[in-house]
């Protein structure tokens, strides 16, 4: 999967099979997983920012959460796994993979290391545990990425990286697209719109130019624009025409990448599981989970879109099973204890 991989020292026996990593902008869960499948412990912490803190801060903030999970697992150490399993946000490019990996094997976790973006996470919790894994993910939370997977290992990803890397979509991009909207229909530079009134009385307010007042001036802090993701889907659903465009446009971006990578790898011809996950795709939201849908009928016919709603550590640690030759039965109990949590 485009994995980067480094070797540690072995000479320790390893108290769990997997310690699991997967670090979002938002939260960062990390599972030890045993040979036999059973999760032993975990911890949820804040995000991974590498761009914000830099890549060594930012692996050295993982490591109170890897002690949370083994105290939670019973044990007096730090885990000593067989394979550290790390599936991070911000971390997009082969190049920063490298940046990283290093970083995590020197703090001796496990015998062996790998990275790999977020998005790859998603994929592995989307597709089968026997045979070969193919097949394309698609997660749109605040962001929008996508990853492949072809016959004999080939990979397909994008940089996604904001506007810069050609990339649309998620929830910032949504809440963004709906204060534009709203603050023209309101002076008059654009059509009416829905949004013009609900998207500052979500906040108790009366018209657009308070709200941005009030975002502009930090009275309402920016990490609350995310916010305003949901009250543009119900406008849509509303009927509202701007809004439906909008999420149209979220719903084309979706299938573009899709499609793109499914072509790359070959995969338009065959069956092939497309993943959708991340938290504006996992709501189901209906407008935009049909228009989805339809689109890919018509672009990739042979795709088999399923959403993913498992938390995305789960992909994590089935990529760690995938490199310690667990047995069938660990897989099975693996997403069984992760079903049982939804």
């Amino acid at each position: 999967m485009g994995l980067t991989q480094s070797q540690g020292p072995t000479a320790h026996p390893p108290h769990a099979s997997v310690l699991a990593i997967d670090a979002g902008n938002s939260k960062t869960d990390v599972a030890l997983v045993g040979t036999d499948g059973t999760v032993l412990g975990t911890a949820r912490g804040g995000g991974f920012l590498p761009p914000v803190v830099g890549p060594k801060a930012a692996v050295d903030s993982l490591a109170p959460l890897v002690a949370r999970a083994a105290e939670a697992a019973g044990f007096d150490r730090p885990p000593r796994a067989g394979h550290v399993s790390a599936c991070l946000a911000n971390v997009d490019l082969p190049a920063e993979e490298e940046q990283v990996t290093p970083l995590l094997a020197a703090q001796g976790w496990g015998a062996t290391v790998t990275v790999a973006n977020d998005t790859f996470a998603l994929l592995r919790a989307g597709v089968a545990d026997d045979g070969e894994p193919t097949g394309v993910a698609v997660v749109c939370g605040a962001g929008i990425n996508c990853a492949g997977l072809g016959h004999g290992g080939r990979t397909a990803r994008f940089p996604a990286i904001g506007r810069i890397s050609g990339d649309w979509g998620g929830g910032g991009d949504l809440s963004k697209e709906a204060m534009w909207w709203a603050a023209r229909a309101e002076d008059g530079r654009g059509g009416p719109t829905l949004l013009a009134r609900a998207l500052p009385e979500h906040f108790g307010l009366t018209t657009m130019y308070e709200l941005i007042e009030a975002l502009h001036l930090g009275r309402i802090a920016p990490a609350r624009r995310h916010e305003l993701t949901p009250v543009l889907f119900a406008v849509a659903d509303a009927g509202d025409e701007i809004a439906r465009a909008v999420v149209a446009r979220q719903a084309e971006e979706v299938v573009t990448m899709a499609t793109v990578a499914l072509t790359r790898l070959d995969l338009l011809g065959e069956p092939t599981p497309v993943v959708l996950g991340g938290g504006v795709l996992a709501a189901r939201q209906p407008l935009l989970d049909g228009r989805v849908r339809e689109l890919l009928a018509e672009r990739a016919p042979k795709a088999d879109p399923r959403v993913v709603t498992a938390p995305p550590v789960l992909g994590a640690a089935l990529l760690g099973l995938d490199r310690t030759d667990a047995p069938a039965a660990a897989y099975a109990a693996l997403r069984a204890h992760y079903a049982r949590r939804r």
